[in-house]
């Protein structure tokens, strides 16, 4: 089976150019009214109902977030009066009646905000409540009707009783309310909700295939899949008339929403080279992110960069959109997503609300149905095609990609019932619907479509006969090309054992009633409950649409399948690491896909070739629509129009109407038939067979009031008489300066259906730091900018967008202005940090690095040295390196500082740092421990002398000693050393006794240091007078007495017995008075002694 391709929805809002001031006669509405007219109390509060996603409920909940958990630029949706609501769509239904004062009479942001916003009054008391609470107001819009706020999960939580939690769906982890907000009842006249309180976005719908060669590949029918390119879109729905007459989009241009970027802008010329539009020089791509309101205290329009898969998205709808419209100018509008906001919105808020004429064409890639979306968010949109509309806007939506089951975005079946796109079902709006070629089907393909392909690879040879695209298994000429007679029960192929989950599906062209733009679902996203669709517009009126009272949809459908009967979109999309291909010179290997997402932007192109033709906006195109189609179909259908017929079909009709096939889809659930089956079909009743939807004459749900041969809608439509209008160009387009340099390009008005008044002209884009000067302003022909960089301009580039008005008409040229650095250089040096010790020097290499084409020379000096620390730089001037020279004298200050080196060229100055640590050179010390000695006549003592180094010091000091009495010798042990030696102090027997200092000098080179011991020479003590000492008996030591300082040692042997001066003694102390004797014997307790001891 052939495998399916993308899918995509997509919004298209076309905004044309600002017409005059609305004149005097148009009528005024109904001016506001203050309507907050009681205080607000906090503890009388009403409920926002209808205002909290379907999946914030605990099967999912994950517990609160963080109290300082950021909540960005919510958006609180305003309302009007009854009154006011009612003055305002008979303001609008007159914006498209001949013969109204208000026919074809747009409204600025401004004046749109004066007449159909809230009162002042009321606008500052919902302002400073929310301020109350802490939030920061970002953006209160011109309109009066939508307030951009930021806050936290805690100040959502006071403010409107309601948290915010962790939530957890099929493993994404996504934040959002569980419950309902609720608000001071005085607030609840003005306030229709939060517009979201979760991060759950709209999606995009595709499955993407790669077509093989020549786009003809087998299809799951064994035939042949023929894809489709610009040349084929051109053939089939009649665009060729028109653009060898010059209708190809001139002066238009088509503003793409998104939330996202594109992956590569090239991906855009590529795909208009390979297809053959390199002839329609005044076609131009560029993206923006359109920043709020100007005098608004926030821009919340942060750039998205680059969010896949949505840059599929984005391209496709900016590649196709040019295929429509090959001459217009392609802007993609892109807002990054907040955590509470889709960024797409935003976009198209800034832009419908800007102080400059919107642009003339915008799109939007996403979609989601009623219920889910939520009561506060379907209002929110349609306020802004309200407000849209009023400015003359164009707003085309695509209708969806699943069928009626617009809650059941390509899932396998259906379990929500019958719902439809939100972003699709307002009264202010086209909903663009999908169909499908049947030439497969019917075993036609060879009729319809070459077997080789022109030089821009077309291969289609006329009108081909369509079908509602439909992929599902429920889809009856599906079941009946399979051979089963029945789409429901048993035996249907959904209900197939072996083939039906083949098909089981609900990718098909959306359709259907709005459900659930207001109230609430008493099932889950679920039709049900307080749901009431949008009332049926007034134009809404044509053969085949019900009376049922609500919005139906669509309008009007194209070509949108995804290669289920052999037909797809080829697109051009690079980004190989998300599903993309690389966009060669053969497109045989692109992208491929489908979706409603190709149907929407290729109108928006085709509405932009009736602004063209027509000479100004026309709002919303729908009521034109339904007017020609009810002349066409009349009140029985026109047989010769019907697309069954293919290329028989009538030349002269506007509508091609699709009378065969279905969109419905498999289900269980809610509006879903089984009959005896497991799996049902959706169908308008539970209990019979009743498809939701098939096709009829005229309008139905499966494709609105069909599809369109676009040269007889432009040719046909009212007014198109060209009016005098211009373009503006810009040659060169794109200017690279450096800083303190200028740039000129001659701005260009081209004059078309004979235009020749002057144009006023603006710049706006200009990076920080350039200005812009036009030659003339105001111009007739052309006049030359003049763009200015100062030395500080941003560097970098961005698009400057050069506007052009001239009463009701404007136009764009845009400027791709890229600013280089100035000639410069950077400085650096190595080593960054130095140590000197006292008395020497050390260098570093100072590096002039030229960028941006330098080629002067630098200065050098040095600041910030510690005194003693001079500076030479070798060379002084440089242009590449130096070397510097530190270097210090022998009392330079010790210790590190951070020196600053300075390059100076011209008005250029640079420094950069160094690191200088000045040490002192390598020292020791000397000391002596311990540094006192006493020592009696005949003996000896000891100090340790210890050499401490320092600095590093690692020599050997020779040690000498001074200063020493008569009688008194010293020796060290050892004489040199570097880290300790003992002094001995020998006293002989005559040595003279006293104290006297001691010099011990160590020398090491030119080192000196000394030290001192105190040394006390005593004599030999001896008894006093009065005291006898003697041996006992014959010894061969003999024993001692002394008396000294009041104490008498008598002892047995006055050295050591054997034959050691280190013989411990025991020492017995006896205290003495008046005569008495004492006696010391030495006793021997093993061994022989050397000598008998006294």
């Amino acid at each position: 089976m052939l495998g399916k391709l993308g899918s995509f929805s997509l919004v298209v809002l076309a905004v044309l150019m600002t017409a005059p001031a609305v004149q005097a006669q148009v009528e005024s509405g109904v001016r506001a009214r203050p309507r907050i007219v009681q205080s607000i109390d906090e503890t009388n509060r009403v409920a926002l109902e209808g205002n909290t996603h379907p999946k914030a409920n605990p099967a999912n909940d994950r517990g609160a977030v963080a109290n300082d958990f950021p909540m960005e630029h919510m958006l609180l949706q305003l309302k009007r009066s009854p009154d006011q609501e009612q003055a305002l769509q008979q303001f609008i239904d007159g914006l498209n009646t001949r013969g109204s004062p208000n026919f074809h009479h747009w409204l600025t942001a401004q004046e749109f905000g004066e007449r159909f916003g809230l009162a002042r009054p009321d606008l500052e008391a919902v302002t400073g409540w929310l301020e109350s609470h802490g939030f920061h107001v970002n953006v209160v819009y011109p309109s009066g009707m939508l307030i951009d706020f930021s806050g936290t999960a805690v100040q959502v939580r006071k403010a409107f009783q309601t948290e915010i939690h962790h939530l957890e769906v099929k493993g994404e982890r996504h934040v959002g309310n569980i419950s309902d907000p609720r608000i001071p009842a005085a607030l609840a006249p003005v306030v229709a909700g939060v517009v979201s309180l979760h991060d759950f976005r709209p999606h995009v719908m595709h499955k993407m295939h790669q077509p093989r060669s020549q786009f003809t590949f087998p299809d799951p029918f064994g035939g042949n899949a023929y894809a489709m390119v610009p040349a084929d879109l051109a053939k089939i729905y009649n665009l060729n008339p028109l653009f060898s007459t010059g209708i190809s989009g001139q002066g238009q241009t088509i503003v793409l929403i998104e939330d996202t970027d594109v992956f590569s802008a090239s991906d855009w010329s590529s795909f208009r080279q390979t297809f053959g539009f390199s002839g329609y020089t005044s076609a131009s791509f560029t993206q923006v992110h359109p920043a709020a309101p100007p005098s608004q205290p926030a821009n919340n329009c942060a750039a998205p960069g680059v969010i896949a898969p949505n840059d599929a998205e984005a391209i496709l709808d900016a590649e196709w959109a040019s295929a429509s419209a090959p001459s217009a100018a392609i802007v993609m509008a892109a807002c990054a997503d907040t955590s509470t906001t889709f960024g797409g919105l935003i976009a198209i808020q800034n832009l419908i609300n800007a102080s400059t004429p919107p642009p003339s064409i915008m799109s939007i890639s996403y979609g989601q149905c009623e219920t889910v979306n939520g009561a506060a968010a379907n209002t929110s949109y349609n306020s802004a095609y309200q407000q849209a509309v009023a400015e003359g806007v164009s707003v085309f939506v695509a209708a969806g990609d699943s069928g009626a089951a617009g809650c059941d975005n390509s899932v396998t079946e259906a379990t929500h019932g019958i719902a439809v796109n939100a972003f699709a079902s307002t009264p202010n709006n086209v909903a663009v619907g999908g169909t499908d070629f049947s030439d497969t089907f019917s075993g036609t393909n060879a009729t319809y479509w070459n077997s080789s392909n022109t030089s821009a690879f077309g291969s289609a040879t006329s009108y081909v006969p369509e079908i509602p695209w439909n992929d599902s298994c429920a889809g009856a000429l599906l079941s009946t090309y399979l051979g089963y007679s029945l789409t429901y029960g048993s035996t249907s192929l959904c209900n197939d054992p072996l083939f039906g989950s083949l098909f089981e599906t609900t990718v098909a062209g959306g359709g259907g009633p709005s459900g659930c733009a207001t109230g609430t679902p008493s099932t889950t996203d679920v039709v049900s409950g307080t749901c009431q669709g949008w009332p049926k517009p007034s134009w809404q009126s044509v053969l085949g649409n019900p009376n049922d009272g609500v919005r139906d949809t669509p309008d009007v459908s194209l070509f949108a399948a995804d290669g289920l009967w052999s037909h797809f979109y080829v697109f051009c999309w690079s980004d190989t690491a998300h599903g993309g291909a690389v966009c060669g010179a053969d497109p045989s290997a692109w992208s491929g896909a489908g979706g409603t997402s190709f149907s929407s932007p290729i109108m928006a192109g085709i509405q932009a070739l009736i602004n063209q033709k027509a000479g100004g906006p026309q709002g919303n195109p729908s009521s034109v629509y339904y007017q020609l189609a009810a002349a066409e179909y009349g009140s029985s259908g026109n047989s010769s129009c019907n697309s069954d017929h293919g290329n028989t079909v009538a030349s002269n009709c506007i509508f091609y109407d699709v009378t065969s096939g279905d969109i419905d889809v498999d289900c269980v659930g809610p509006n879903c038939f089984l009959a005896d089956g497991t799996v049902g079909v959706l169908s308008i009743s539970n209990s019979s067979f009743a498809p939701a939807y098939g096709t009829t004459t005229g309008w139905d749900f499966a494709t609105g009031i069909g599809t369109v041969n676009v040269a007889n809608l432009v040719n046909n439509w009212p007014g198109s008489t060209p009016t005098p209008s211009f373009t503006l160009s810009a040659s060169p387009a794109s200017l690279t300066v450096v800083q303190g340099a200028s740039g000129s390009s001659t701005i260009t008005i081209n004059a078309l259906n004979g235009f020749n008044s002057t144009v006023n002209l603006t710049v706006a884009g200009l990076p920080k730091g350039v200005s812009a000067v036009f030659g003339t302003n105001p111009a007739t022909t052309a006049s030359l900018l003049t763009l200015s960089a100062t030395g500080t301009a941003a560097i970098g580039t961005s698009t400057v967008t050069v506007t052009g008005t001239s009463g009701s008409l404007a136009s764009t040229a845009t400027i791709t202005f890229t600013i280089n650095p100035a000639g410069d250089y950077t400085f650096s040096t190595s080593p960054s940090s130095l140590s000197v010790v006292q008395g020497t020097n050390g260098a570093s290499t100072i590096t002039v690095t030229p960028q941006n084409g330098f080629n002067g020379s630098v200065s050098l000096s040095a600041s910030g040295l510690p005194s003693g620390v001079t500076a030479s730089f070798n060379p002084s001037s440089t242009a590449s390196t130096s070397t510097l020279t530190l270097t210090a004298s022998s009392t330079a200050i010790v210790g590190t500082v951070t020196m600053t080196v300075t390059g100076i060229s011209g008005s250029l100055s640079h420094s950069t740092t160094l690191s200088l640590t000045v040490t002192p050179p390598p020292n020791y010390t000397l000391s002596a421990s311990p540094n006192s000695l006493t020592i009696t006549r005949g003996t000896t003592g000891t100090s340790t002398i210890t050499v401490t180094p320092q600095n590093g010091f690692n020599g050997s000091v020779s040690l000498s000693a001074s200063g020493l009495p008569s009688g008194v010798t010293a020796s060290f042990n050892p004489s040199s050393t570097a880290s300790t030696s003992t002094l001995t102090l020998s006293a002989g027997s005559m040595a003279t006794t006293g104290t006297v200092t001691v010099t011990v000098t160590g020398s090491s080179g030119s080192l000196t240091k000394t030290t001192t011991i105190s040394l006390t020479v005593q004599s030999v003590p001896t008894l006093p007078s009065v005291w006898t000492d003697g041996d006992i008996g014959s010894v061969g030591v003999a024993g001692s007495a002394n008396y000294a300082n009041g104490t008498f040692t008598v002892a047995g042997a006055g050295q050591g017995t054997f034959f050691t001066a280190s013989d411990g003694f025991h020492f017995v102390y006896q205290p003495l008075s008046g005569d008495g004797t004492m006696v010391a014997r030495v006793v021997s307790l093993q061994g022989s002694s050397a000598a008998q001891a006294g």
